[in-house]
């Protein structure tokens, strides 16, 4: 008759015996087969794959990226052996469906077994695999060497007991517990002989009778010795017999030294005392002496006997040991399930992927807002807007991390999960600007970016996060499109997040596309962390500028400038698509006579990328500097600082040394006019009656100069500019 028992939010299972029909591959006692995530490629004279090392190099980085090298790191403080630890940090995603099912298979039922029979009884192998190796080469193990053997072995026994007990609920893990060699009479013969550290009186009858030998001498030696103590005492220095040099002997006074028959082992360091050792005792003495030479040699001979067993068995310490420790390595996972509160996820081929209360397994429970994620089938891409610090880049880090998780048969702490089987992940996130390298953000991320579309294939996750930043927005926004357009035409899986409203428009024409966005709760003025699929969201940026303490008359005027709204606080996307067409010189009609991507003949880009025409973006016709350097700047002036790169405005003109007083940022610093390039003209970005002390002053600095202008006031200051 079969029975069910209940494993909470696990299925069901029936209790029968699950050795009549459970396949064991795992008990191969090969190691963990965990496939490297690189693509095929060819193969060199040493028959090692062209560009491994490149290639994973930039995996681990996606790791690091994402965070799975801290789960990893987490996995194996949870492991006993270091063999298991090593497991857990050489972890990755496999690439053979069956295989991951198994890994996954086993990671559920040991958290089934660590609810139901709690921890297992996992024994110490430090040293096990070294000592057996040593009595295979006949090196001498000492006593508790040997008892350390002895334990682990009886850790082996503990072990099987636990898994037995995993059989009573049907529990097909268990049955590895049946491959675990107990080697019970080795077991016995070396607890037998050692004890405490020592070799025991049992191990021989030979090692019983010298040591009965010794004990009986030594009690001799000592009645002799107290004897000669008592009946001699006048010569004596002190009332008790004392050891020097491993020898019994007389504390006997200097001067008295001719009246005790005897070899002076030691004198004190006053020179007063002399330890004398009798000749009646030393004859006996040098009798122990034999006999622990005896012993010695005897506990030798069964020390090596024992060795000789062990090296017998050394398959069945090996298979052990390896078994242990995939059993470790296997429990430590579901230890972290356990400990992050995870389900087992559905694994598919079908490329979907979908989250439902996922929650990010580093992020803290109080401020852990679930995302709800669906990807795949009809829709390949998701590009994700919404404003800053809003938890786009979160969004995405936990899709991927929860993609190399899956795949490397972890749960994952959510409510629901079905992830599809990826080769690959590939990442860029965040700012990889590099001063040692001299690369910009911009060049960073274009150069991850380029390397990644190299890899990318139909089987890959692709995750960019502010895709097309870093650089003038017009040519960023060109960029991103043309990206977006080279992972669609590989079909591949993949994320984008983005500022551009241009982007947006692009999603919004390709049905494999989906747009979502981060909700923020404007009256609030307050990000939600709340991903909605099928929206698309702005910025925000004023909002939030205004949220961080930006003044009230900076924000009207920023609205103003951007929108030309006034300084109203909206931001209609129609509003921001005509501001852009207009800037870009775009016609309305062009936009409606928009055509399909066409490839550019006989042009690529770097590492063989075929270059993308994309008609419906028209380039800015700028008008070129009325003035460069030489004809002088003027106040208001946008300019570039080098050698670096930085944009400021000019604040004051050259002066008589050809120093330029420029803001950078909230910084003014005088700078040379030869590292000087114009950017923009002042008369371009600003009326003609602009007030720049809106720019360059402070606001208490322009509250008290207004108030000078009404009435005079004593005792106020007023800054002039520099």
């Amino acid at each position: 008759m079969n029975h069910m028992v209940s494993f909470g939010t696990y299925a069901t299972l029936p209790v029968v015996d699950v050795r009549r029909f459970f396949c064991l591959p795992f008990l191969c006692l090969k190691p963990i087969r965990y496939c490297q995530i690189f693509p095929t490629g060819n193969m060199d004279k040493q028959g090692n794959r062209e560009e491994t090392d490149r290639t994973m190099n930039g995996t681990f980085e996606a790791y690091k990226t994402v965070a799975f090298d801290i789960i990893r790191e987490q996995l194996a403080d949870l492991a006993n052996s270091a063999e298991a630890r090593e497991m857990a940090r050489g972890l990755v995603p496999c690439m053979e469906e069956g295989e991951l099912r198994r890994s996954m298979r086993d990671t559920t039922q040991a958290r089934q077994m660590l609810e139901l029979a709690g921890t297992p009884p996992m024994p110490a192998m430090e040293h096990t695999a070294e000592f057996v190796a040593r009595s295979v080469r006949g090196e001498l193990l000492t006593p508790e060497e040997m008892e350390e053997i002895g334990m682990f072995l009886a850790a082996v026994r503990r072990v099987r007991l636990y898994l037995d007990k995993g059989m009573s609920y049907g529990i097909p893990l268990s049955c590895y517990g049946e491959n675990l060699r107990l080697m019970t009479e080795l077991k016995e013969e070396i607890e037998g002989a050692i004890r405490h550290g020592r070799g025991d009186d049992r191990a021989s009858n030979t090692l019983r009778d010298i040591r009965r030998d010794l004990q009986l001498l030594e009690e001799k030696i000592k009645d002799k010795a107290e004897a000669l103590l008592k009946s001699q005492k006048k010569f004596m220095a002190e009332s008790f017999l004392v050891t020097r040099n491993g020898r019994l002997c007389l504390p006997v006074k200097k001067e008295y030294k001719s009246k005790i028959p005897g070899s002076t082992i030691e004198r004190s360091s006053s020179g007063s005392t002399v330890f004398i050792e009798p000749e009646t005792i030393a004859r006996m003495q040098d009798e122990i002496e034999g006999l622990r030479i005896e012993e010695d040699c005897e506990e030798r001979r069964i020390l090596y006997t024992l060795m000789d067993r062990i090296a017998m068995e050394e398959d069945g310490f090996k298979e052990n040991l390896a078994l242990l420790a995939k059993l470790d390595f296997v429990f430590a996972k579901g230890k972290l399930s356990a400990q992050m509160d995870a389900r087992e996820p559905a694994v598919n081929t079908q490329g979907i992927i979908c989250l439902k209360e996922a929650r990010h397994p580093l992020l803290p429970g109080d401020s852990n807002v679930p995302l709800d994620f669906k990807l795949g089938g009809e829709t390949r891409g998701m590009v994700i807007t919404g404003p800053n610090t809003g938890g786009k880049t979160v969004a995405i880090k936990t899709v991927g991390l929860f993609v190399l998780m899956a795949c490397s048969g972890l749960h994952l702490p959510c409510r629901e999960a079905d992830i599809a089987m990826r080769n690959l992940v590939l990442c860029d996130i965040g700012d990889g600007q590099d001063i040692l390298d001299n690369l910009s953000t911009f060049s960073a991320h274009i150069t991850n970016v380029l390397e990644i579309l190299k890899r990318a294939t139909g089987e890959s996750l692709v995750i960019l996060d502010e895709l097309g930043s870093g650089t003038d927005p017009a040519e960023g926004m060109g960029i991103a499109i043309a990206i977006l357009e080279q992972l669609r035409l590989r079909g591949c899986l993949y994320l984008v997040t983005t500022h551009y409203p241009e982007v947006k428009t692009y999603a919004g024409r390709h049905a494999e596309l989906i747009s979502a966005r981060m909700a923020f709760d404007r009256e609030n003025l307050r990000p939600l962390y709340r991903l909605e699929m099928g929206k698309t969201g702005d910025s925000c940026a004023l909002y939030i500028a205004k949220r961080l303490g930006m003044p009230e008359d900076m924000i009207r005027t920023a609205a103003s400038e951007a929108y030309g709204d006034g300084g109203e606080l909206k931001k209609p996307l129609e509003k921001t698509r005509e501001k852009t067409a207009h800037k870009t010189r775009e016609k309305p009609q062009e936009r409606s006579q928009e055509k399909p991507l066409e490839k550019s003949p006989g042009r690529q880009w770097p590492g063989g990328l075929e270059r993308i025409l994309v008609p419906c973006i028209v380039p800015i016709k700028r008008k070129p500097a009325a003035a460069g350097p030489e004809e002088g700047y003027t106040r208001g002036d946008s300019v570039e600082v080098l050698p670096k790169g930085e944009i400021g405005i000019v604040v004051r003109p050259a002066d008589q040394t050809g120093n330029v007083l420029v803001q950078i940022k909230r910084e003014k610093r005088l700078v040379n006019q030869k590292r000087l390039k114009l950017k923009v003209r002042a008369s371009e970005l600003y009326p003609e009656d602009y007030d720049f002390s809106i720019v360059f002053d402070s606001v208490e600095n322009r509250k008290a100069r207004h108030q000078m202008e009404r009435k005079y006031v004593g005792n106020m200051e007023v800054r002039a500019e520099e």
